[in-house]
């Protein structure tokens, strides 16, 4: 197994006065809810509007989001700045979209968040800053959750659910989910672009073959901030830790990682006990006192929930044949 790629360290905290050229690629598929917080965040940038690009490509969307598009763009150019709406219909995956956006990209950065994200006003120059060192390739920004208004968004944003912080721990190599981070455009020549038929994990292996096979630094850029939708439905819960399950099994036989041990029976009934016996009538306790939320009683069974649906997750799915093909910038 390679060691993890070192992380540079951060850049003093300074006015910034580094502003390279920047195209952001936002991968769109039915966005029409979360979409225009996206497009006024993106209008809001403090990054100065001639030095910036933004690439919203849909993937074949059949809701509102083409229209929405469009009048992105109206909008856009109507506040000088530069908005392209692009399409990917050929293949339905976000990294075959964000391949498209990379294509078609001018800037010497390429930034990438979702469409589900809000990203700060300063998210874009705080980005970026990282690149004054030459050896940086990768900029990795943070991911915060928006106000919590129900139990499970509360659960995730207790337990940190899609923070960076996790992801840049990773024992084999760190890397940063493509809702926030930032590439130099020249590193996709020597790489390739993401797996275009990959459907979860593409992060992870666009991160990890930008610092192995490409040689490049990994920044992580704290402050600069995009917030998140969390679950609110314990379906989408389930989908969304199914997913991870189903990404570590790919990521296992393209890149050789541990996959996950998944509970014992007997471990998950001393977790219940344990939670039943000792947890309830603590958090209990606090709850009633004010010290605690009524989320605090239901962590354990909620984790447990979520670890079995990643364990299934991993021991279903196998990987397409397809899917191990890296797409580059001269495809067509």
């Amino acid at each position: 197994m390679p060691q993890a790629s070192m992380v540079a360290n951060e850049i003093p905290a300074q006015p910034p006065t580094f502003f390279p050229t920047v195209s952001v690629i936002v991968p769109i598929y039915n966005g029409e809810t979360d979409l225009p917080g996206l497009v006024e965040c993106l209008l809001g940038q403090t990054y100065p509007a001639e030095r910036v690009e933004y690439l919203l490509v849909d993937n074949g969307s059949c809701d509102r989001t083409p229209h929405i598009l469009q009048s992105a763009v109206t909008q856009a150019e109507a506040a000088g700045l530069t908005f392209k709406h692009l399409s990917e219909t050929q293949i339905q995956s976000a990294y075959a979209a964000r391949n498209t956006g990379i294509r078609a990209a001018t800037g010497e950065i390429l930034a990438f968040t979702d469409a589900d994200c809000y990203p700060a006003v300063t998210w874009l120059e705080t980005l970026v800053q990282g690149f004054q060192d030459s050896e940086v390739g990768l900029c990795v920004g943070e991911v915060t959750a928006l106000p919590a208004t129900t139990w499970l968004e509360r659960y995730a944003e207790r337990k940190n659910i899609m923070s960076q912080q996790d992801t840049l721990a990773h024992p084999f190599c760190p890397y940063g989910q493509t809702a926030n981070i930032a590439v130099r455009a020249c590193a996709f020549e020597k790489i390739g672009l993401f797996r275009p038929h990959l459907t979860t994990g593409g992060d992870a292996d666009i991160c990890w073959r930008l610092q192995q096979d490409g040689g490049w630094l990994l920044h992580y850029a704290e402050t600069a901030t995009v917030q998140h939708h969390h679950r609110t439905s314990f379906k989408e819960l389930y989908k969304q830790w199914y997913r991870y399950g189903r990404s570590n099994r790919y990521l296992h036989q393209i890149h050789g990682i541990k996959l996950t041990r998944p509970l014992m029976p007997q471990e998950v009934r001393h977790s219940l006990a344990r939670w039943l016996v000792k947890e309830v009538p603590v958090e209990l306790f606090k709850v009633l006192t004010g010290k605690a939320e009524p989320i605090d009683l239901a962590m354990t069974p909620i984790s447990l929930y979520c670890f079995r649906a990643r364990t299934l997750g991993q021991r279903e799915s196998q990987l397409p044949d397809n899917a191990i093909e890296i797409a580059r910038l001269d495809n067509d």
